[in-house]
Order: C-alpha cells, then sequence, then structure tokens
C-alpha cells in the first residue's frame, strides 16, 4: 500500500506577520528596558507589590490570598537568575507586555490583516497609557493578555480551519486549555472571561465548536491545571474570597458608575488609540462570522462594571479589538497605494501621530520624572484623577507613591536593632502593619530580626516562631493602643517621607512584656484586605 503525504504550501504571510509582530514587540521591550533603568538613575526604587510578590516567591505554594501563584514563581525566577537587580526583576513582566504586542499582531493576522493592519494595531497597543505603567514592574496584570488572547486566537484558528478544510482542533484546544488553565493560576479574572467568552459563543452560530469532544478536551485541560488552586483555597477556607469580600464591604475601591467606567476606559487606554479600537468593535458586530468576538468584549464590560471592578482589570481584552481595528482601516483605505503594496508603513501618519501622543503622557503611566518636574507635567496637562481605591491621598498619585520611603524604614528599624542590647537582639521581632513593610525589610533588610504581619499571605505565614515577648512595632499605631497588648512601650523611631503614602508615615514603637501569649491571639489578628 501507497502512502502519500501532502506537504501544504509554506504560509508566507505568516513569516511576513511573525517578523513584524518580533519587530515591535522588540520595541515595546526595549521601551521598559529603558525606563527601569532610568527610574533607578533618578532614585525611583521598588513598588510596594513587588516586594510582597518577591517574599511569595520565597514561599511558593499553589495559592494566595489575593493573588495566584504565577506571580510568585515569576518573582522566584527572577531572584533566582537575577538576584536584587531591579531591572531583572521586571524583565518577565515587560517580556509579557511584548508578548501582548506580538500576539495582537498575530490576532491581526488570524483575522485577514496583512502588514498594513498589523503595524497599526501593535503600534496602538504598544502606545496605550495604562499598558505601559502595568508592564514596567513585576506584576501579575502584565501577564493576563498573554493568557487571554491565546484563548481567542485559537477559537478564530478552529473557525478559519473549519473554512479551509482543515481540522487542527486537537492542537488548538491544547492551547486554549493551557492557556486558559495558567491564566486562571495568574488571576481570578481569567474566570470572567471565560464566561463571558462562552455566553458570547452560545448566543452566535459559533456556539457549535464548544459541543465537540476536542472543546471537552480543553475545557478539561484548563481545569486540571487550575484544580491545585482551587484545593489550596479549599484547605485554606476560601481566602481569595474573603478578602475580596472584605474589600467589596469595606469599600477599599473607588466605586464607578457605568459612564465613569467608560469614560476611565477612554482616559487609560488613551484617546487617540480609539481609533484603532472602537472601529474595531464595530468591525466585530458587524461581521456574523466574528460576532462572537465582539460580543464576549461586551458582556466582559457589563460583568465588570456590575462586580465594581477597576478600571485596569478590563483591559486584557483590548488586543482583540486593535487587531480588529487594523483590519478595519485596512478594508476602508484597500484602494491606497501602500495598503495594495502591503507596506506595514501604509497607516505612518496614524502610528506616528499615537507615538507622540503616547510619549507625552508617559510621564503619567510610569515615573520617569523627578517629583517636582511631575508636578509641573501634571499641571500644565490638567490631568485626571485616576485613583482605583479609596484610601488618603498622597503628594504624588498612589502608583508612584508606592515607590517611595521604604529604604529609609528599612534605615530606621535597622538602627533600631543595632541599638538594643546583644541580649534583647537576639529575642527581638518585628511586627508590621501591611505587606509593604514586612516585604520592604525582608528584601532591602540585611540581617534583620524575624519579621511578620497579619495583612493577607503574610498572616498565613503565621507568628514564624516568635513569642512576641519583645516587639518592634512598624505601623500606623499608637502608644494607648498597643499598652492593651504590651507592658511597656516607648517610641523609638520615625518614618516621614513626604512623598510616601500618608499611612507609611508613623513612629516605629519597642513593645516589651506581651500582656497575652501571641500565638494563641494571631487567629483574631488576620487582616485579609
Amino acid at each position: 500500500m501507497t502512502r502519500t503525504t501532502i506537504v501544504r504550501p509554506a504560509d508566507v504571510s505568516l513569516r511576513s506577520a511573525v517578523r513584524l509582530a518580533l519587530l515591535f514587540s522588540a520595541i515595546k521591550l526595549l521601551i521598559h528596558i529603558a525606563a527601569t533603568l532610568w527610574q533607578r538613575h533618578i532614585g525611583v526604587g521598588y513598588f510596594r507589590d513587588e516586594f510582597y510578590y518577591l517574599m511569595c516567591g520565597r514561599h511558593l505554594a499553589w495559592g494566595y490570598v489575593d493573588h495566584g501563584p504565577i506571580v510568585a514563581l515569576q518573582a522566584r525566577f527572577a531572584e533566582t537568575v537575577f538576584g536584587h537587580s531591579l531591572l531583572g526583576i521586571r524583565i518577565l513582566s515587560a517580556g509579557a507586555g511584548a508578548m501582548r504586542v506580538f500576539l495582537t499582531g498575530m490576532l491581526c493576522w488570524s483575522l485577514g490583516g496583512r502588514r498594513s493592519a498589523q503595524a497599526l494595531a501593535m503600534a496602538a497597543v504598544t502606545c496605550v497609557p495604562l499598558f505601559l505603567g502595568i508592564d514596567g514592574f513585576l506584576s501579575m496584570n502584565s501577564f493576563e493578555s498573554m493568557f487571554w488572547m491565546p484563548c481567542l486566537l485559537a477559537l478564530i484558528m478552529i473557525l478559519r480551519d473549519e473554512a479551509e478544510g482543515t481540522d487542527r482542533r486537537w492542537m488548538w484546544w491544547s492551547l486554549l486549555g493551557v492557556s486558559a488553565g495558567i491564566g486562571l493560576l495568574n488571576k481570578p479574572s481569567m474566570l470572567f472571561f471565560l464566561v463571558s467568552l462562552g455566553i458570547a459563543l452560545l448566543l452566535t452560530p459559533q456556539r457549535r465548536v464548544l459541543f465537540t469532544r476536542q472543546a471537552a478536551y480543553g475545557v478539561a485541560l484548563l481545569t486540571v491545571i487550575a484544580l491545585p488552586n482551587v484545593f489550596w483555597q479549599l484547605h485554606n477556607h476560601w481566602p481569595t474570597l474573603e478578602f475580596l469580600h472584605n474589600g467589596r464591604v469595606e469599600g477599599k475601591n473607588i466605586a464607578l458608575s457605568p459612564p465613569a467606567f467608560l469614560l476611565n476606559q477612554l482616559v487609560v487606554i488613551g484617546p487617540w488609540t480609539a481609533l484603532v479600537w472602537i472601529p474595531g468593535l464595530v468591525h466585530l458586530l458587524r461581521r456574523a462570522d466574528r460576532r462572537w468576538l465582539g460580543l464576549t468584549f461586551l458582556i466582559l464590560l457589563v460583568v465588570m462594571i456590575a462586580l465594581g471592578a477597576k478600571d485596569y482589570y478590563f483591559a486584557p481584552v483590548y488586543p482583540i479589538l486593535f487587531a480588529a481595528g487594523g483590519v478595519a482601516w485596512q478594508a476602508r483605505f484597500a484602494k491606497r497605494e501602500t495598503v495594495q503594496r502591503d507596506s506595514g508603513l501604509a497607516f505612518i501618519g496614524a502610528i506616528a501621530t499615537m507615538f507622540v501622543f503616547s510619549a507625552i503622557v508617559f510621564p503619567s503611566a510610569a515615573p520617569v520624572l523627578r517629583p517636582q518636574a511631575y508636578w509641573r507635567f501634571a499641571k500644565t496637562l490638567h490631568l485626571p484623577d485616576t485613583e482605583t481605591e479609596n484610601a488618603e491621598r498622597a503628594a504624588l498619585p498612589q502608583f508612584f507613591a508606592d515607590r517611595y520611603g521604604w529604604q529609609e524604614n528599612v534605615d530606621e528599624v535597622t538602627r533600631i536593632v543595632n541599638s538594643l542590647s546583644p541580649e534583647d537582639r537576639a529575642k527581638v521581632g518585628i511586627f508590621c502593619g501591611n505587606y509593604g513593610e514586612a516585604a520592604s525589610l525582608e528584601w532591602l533588610g540585611h540581617g534583620l530580626p524575624t519579621v511578620i504581619s497579619e495583612h493577607n499571605t503574610y498572616w498565613l505565614w503565621g507568628t514564624r516562631g516568635l513569642d512576641g515577648e519583645l516587639m518592634i512595632i512598624d505601623r500606623k499605631t499608637s502608644v494607648e493602643k498597643l499598652r492593651k497588648y504590651y507592658e511597656e512601650v516607648q517610641v523609638v523611631g520615625h518614618v516621614d517621607n513626604p512623598l510616601s503614602m500618608p499611612y507609611e508615615r508613623h513612629d516605629i514603637y519597642l513593645a516589651r512584656h506581651r500582656k497575652m501569649p501571641l500565638a494563641p491571639d494571631w487567629a483574631e489578628s488576620k487582616f485579609y484586605f
């Protein structure tokens, strides 16, 4: 019996799309490398959450109170490979941002976009102010699009293969299952995206892709990948749900009305990029074969508004609109000579304009200006208030203020420790009010005593063997409050960086002779917020 092998011709457009996507991805990566090096030069250091993620990386687990395990794994890898290099700590998040740009180009190609459309789409997503901010530091947020968008790409390719008479469903559903499963380990918002995607498919004829053996396999795959986190949540009494509940009940986040939420989208995504993503949304909704993509966006928008989500929780879905926007503009100017030649510079005017506007507002997305220069910049541009939490305001936006005061706090605590007698130094512990204070002491300090905190995952790590008999209290409190727990309390230090958040400016106390044992009292001290 003779077997023949059919060799499909190489897809020249795909090779071209990949090369162009790699170019734009490199530009995005270089922007963040340069920004981090410049921040280091002007004295802007770590962001509060970076310290926390780094400490979580030293305590690897299948879950944490307020985030998934992927960012801790990211932090552990970065510390292992790059040590205390600020650029090294942030390089994977910058790489994830570059991958978002790459995936935008691939999505545009999958929708039929050529080089002109791909370049416009990738330029637009590169110029989003919010992405320029969240991709510039160690975080889970930079990775979200990297897990959301492959799900859409896989489904687009399944439908495209179906139209071309090709069957690669097992491969594409594997991609979707792995991407969605890891995405669920990255951040719970992946679940809302998947639910919105599923509803959108069920509302359109494309629902047929869900009722196959391959689809069942993909869903099973993502479930198996995500299950360890579910078991961890169950074992620890669902701390993430408690954390979210507390934040909602206590009004942690600023509640936005639907119009305000929509207006904020224009601000954080960039008004100039709306000229690409809004036509992209219209294009998706008008095309019957692509309407499920537009509906996914709209359903997720309703879900996020209903949940009172922060504006940036919705941002990972935008690449598909940018991709479709490139296709829409390509169709609109199909007769233009540069579009017909398949030039990546066909929309060079629009691309240049977006980069100019993005460069102008870049200091509002990343702390690349010294404080005095930033204040002049914000006043000149009349920047709107984009705070997302109901915290006491600082001289700088919270996203910037949370990068100041940490080294001063470490230096003051170190001074206090060194002033103790050898006997006291051998048994003293440090009790911090939040994970930023605790984790910064562990990351920036050298030879400091054991640090504990009741805040979020730090509470799960417990008292770490401390009996609480002699403690340095590094938190915003008062002598009167501490005397409910200790026989002797004295103020021994003070931190007051005017650029830090107000709750990070406080006295530091030395407390002796705890009135009740620390370990039994620990269960009542839990602070998930």
